[in-house]
């Protein structure tokens, strides 16, 4: 064989071989395109919530990718390099909004507002750490900020390799684009839509940087707003002698059921084993010398941040975000606490969830305060909930009604009805609760958090099993320790989350008063609310922010 023949042979024998890595080459480029240009359309067309999310989002225009593509093919190399950066950059922040908004909208039936729901961070977080420790909550934290990081990082580097392959076929990228500029200007005039709510002709990024920016100018009018309307107060100036005459040498327990909405009540697969209860509990409380009354109240937020309906009730604000809660607890404003204060209560706050130290508000303004550090408590966590409901109230009438030597006002916020609502404690006999060690077993003989959260199904149910825990406390507290200088307000909050609801706009809660003393419910036979612990669809339906005042004239002094 000649030199030249020999090297023929391995020529061809090389050829397979080189063509092997180039095809996987070009078919790797390809799947990093396509990803790319995947990754780009769901910042430019995806819904922000995730019942939305389905393959024909895909199938829309987004005017402002068109847009994007025009200005990268009429600009100069070097501009254009930075101009894909500066719009992968954005459009990483805009996706990371709108999975924020997604998450807001299963929790909390509404947009997550990007200057006033930072506010979440820590409670959230607590709900973590409650699933798996502190170290896992900080390393949930950790994997949150690096997957923020690489979702913009990612973002700018696929429109930047769009940007090259654009410029790279711009003939046949500008017949494409005219193609489908004509294609979104005809959508738009004619309205066509993929599906309800979805039209071809797209511009919901814009739309939705449109609406962050506005939702800025609006929380500042509302800062406005909401400083005219707390200005005004007609009992801010009431002297101790005339405030809650009709209450005098009562206990009074206001107590917050957490998440205990009308979908509780009413209207789902769970409500009629809550209404069993609450019907059972009327009988049982009539029996031991009781009376109820029961109502809604419309309450100023949803799905979570208890607290800002813990101070609308308290303050007789509408509070429905975390500047105006800021506001209030730096203002004077007369809140339900304070009165009960100036007019010789012992106040007392009773808030379980509680694990650090809780800076002096004016507006609540207790004589002490007991949280989850400071009951005594050694049993188990539920989940979120650091003890069960029957703990906590056993703790309150140990610590306050024990020995008392003068009348207590006391706020009680429970939490064993908190998502995940799993596992979940059983009652147990009031004199064998010592410190809570009798718990210790029951977390592992029930359902845990991570079985529910697998299915809807399971969480309606844990959620509703966790309502009739906490009513079944409140009732068996009342038969235990009630007596004739007992008044136990208990309410909801606020709806659960989405997912139980079905995303539901209702926001009512229902709210019961109870007491021994007939001369309590007559101060309020105007009012029209039901008889019992059950309220019907047919109940009184007020906004939270009217129960202080009406409350305090309702129990005070009468002209």
């Amino acid at each position: 064989m000649t030199t030249e023949e020999q090297s023929t042979d391995e020529t061809t024998a090389e050829q397979p071989a080189a063509a092997g890595p180039s095809r996987r080459k070009r078919a790797t480029a390809i799947v990093i395109t396509t990803l790319a240009c995947l990754l780009v359309l769901f910042a430019l067309v995806g819904p922000d919530q995730l019942a939305n999310l389905t393959p024909w989002t895909f199938l829309r225009v987004p005017i402002e990718g068109l847009v994007g593509v025009v200005l990268l093919l009429l600009l100069p190399t070097t501009a254009r390099r930075v101009v894909a950066g500066v719009l992968g950059a954005i459009l990483g922040v805009l996706t990371i909004v709108k999975l924020l908004d997604m998450g807001f909208f299963i929790a909390m039936s509404r947009p997550f507002d990007p200057v006033l729901d930072w506010a979440y961070y820590l409670p959230g977080l607590h709900f973590i750490e409650g699933e798996l420790g502190f170290a896992g909550s900080i390393a949930v934290v950790v994997l949150i900020v690096i997957l923020a990081v690489a979702l913009v990082l990612l973002m700018t580097l696929a429109v930047m390799r769009l940007a090259r392959i654009v410029v790279g076929h711009r003939t046949v990228a500008s017949r494409t684009i005219a193609a489908l500029t004509v294609i979104w200007v005809v959508c738009v005039v004619s309205g066509v839509q993929i599906t309800p709510g979805e039209p071809i002709a797209a511009r919901s990024a814009a739309t939705l940087a449109f609406d962050d920016v506005r939702q800025v100018h609006t929380d500042i009018l509302d800062q406005q707003e909401f400083t005219k309307s707390a200005a005004v107060d007609e009992f801010h100036n009431a002297s101790g002698s005339d405030l809650l005459t009709g209450l005098r040498g009562k206990n009074v327990l206001l107590v917050f059921v957490e998440s205990y909405g009308r979908i509780a009540v009413q209207g789902s697969g769970f409500s009629p084993q809550v209404d069993t209860i609450l019907d059972n509990g009327t009988k049982a409380l009539q029996a031991a010398g009781f009376a109820s009354e029961s109502a809604f109240l419309t309450s100023s937020t949803v799905g979570g941040g208890s607290w800002l309906a813990h101070s609308t009730l308290q303050s007789g604000l509408w509070i429905n975000n975390q500047q105006r809660y800021n506001d209030l607890l730096a203002d004077n404003r007369l809140s339900l606490t304070q009165a009960f204060r100036r007019a010789g209560w012992r106040t007392i706050g009773d808030d379980p969830s509680n694990i650090q130290d809780v800076p002096k508000a004016t507006i609540y303004d207790y004589d002490k305060f007991y949280d989850a550090l400071n009951v005594g408590y050694r049993g188990p966590k539920f989940s979120y909930a650091t003890m069960p409901d029957q703990y906590i109230m056993q703790a309150f009438q140990h610590n306050e009604l024990t020995n008392q030597t003068k009348p207590v006002m006391a706020e009680i916020d429970l939490v064993s009805s908190h998502s995940p609502w799993a596992p979940l404690p059983r009652m147990v006999p009031w004199n064998q609760l010592g410190n809570g060690s009798i718990f210790d077993p029951m977390p592992a003989q029930g359902e845990s958090a991570s079985d529910v959260v697998t299915s809807a199904a399971k969480l309606k149910t844990a959620y509703g099993q966790s309502i009739e825990y906490t009513l079944s406390t409140l009732i068996s507290y009342l038969q235990t320790y009630g007596d004739k200088n007992t008044v136990m307000i208990f309410l909801g909050d606020h709806e659960p989350a989405g997912i139980i609801t079905n995303n539901s706009a209702d926001r009512d809660v229902p709210i019961t008063i109870v007491a021994k003393d007939p001369s309590v419910l007559s101060r309020i036979s105007s009012w029209g609310w039901q008889t019992g612990l059950r309220p019907n669809p047919q109940a009184p339906v007020w906004r939270m922010d009217t129960f202080r005042n009406k409350f305090l004239t309702a129990f005070g002094s009468r002209t």
